[in-house]
């Protein structure tokens, strides 16, 4: 299991401990110094089911400089959310928790970290 975390902030916090009081074996990647490539992010998109747009954080500064809110949420528009996310990785919905089972989750609520784990094929006492 891997989690992309940016330290700063207190949901990527919160699963961090919460994987730590279950026992689990993760990598840590501190995706904001150790940047996913297009690629990577295509791939967690993939184990996420769902699209760039979905986990790009559309708050942030960087964001609304580009105008990301306006830009078209199509199949054909893809790759510019990918290359977006890959160029400015702040954009990026966090933490991300990629599970044994293929899958990966936004970890961002208790409950969301515990599918998590119980993907990994070992079950929560909770």
């Amino acid at each position: 299991m891997e989690i992309w975390i940016n330290p700063a902030c207190s949901k990527c916090r919160s699963a961090i401990t919460l994987l730590d009081a279950e026992g689990a074996e993760y990598t840590v990647r501190r995706y904001l110094q150790d940047v996913p490539s297009e690629d990577e992010i295509r791939e967690v998109l993939e184990r996420l089911g769902l699209e760039p747009w979905d986990i790009t954080r559309t708050q942030e500064a960087v964001a609304k400089e580009l105008g990301v809110k306006e830009w078209a949420r199509d199949a054909g528009s893809r790759d510019r959310w990918v290359k977006a996310l890959a160029e400015h990785p702040k954009l990026i919905q966090r933490p991300i928790i990629t599970a044994q089972d293929g899958t990966a989750v936004v970890g961002r609520t208790e409950e969301a970290v515990r599918d998590a784990l119980s993907r990994t094929g070992r079950e929560s006492p909770n």
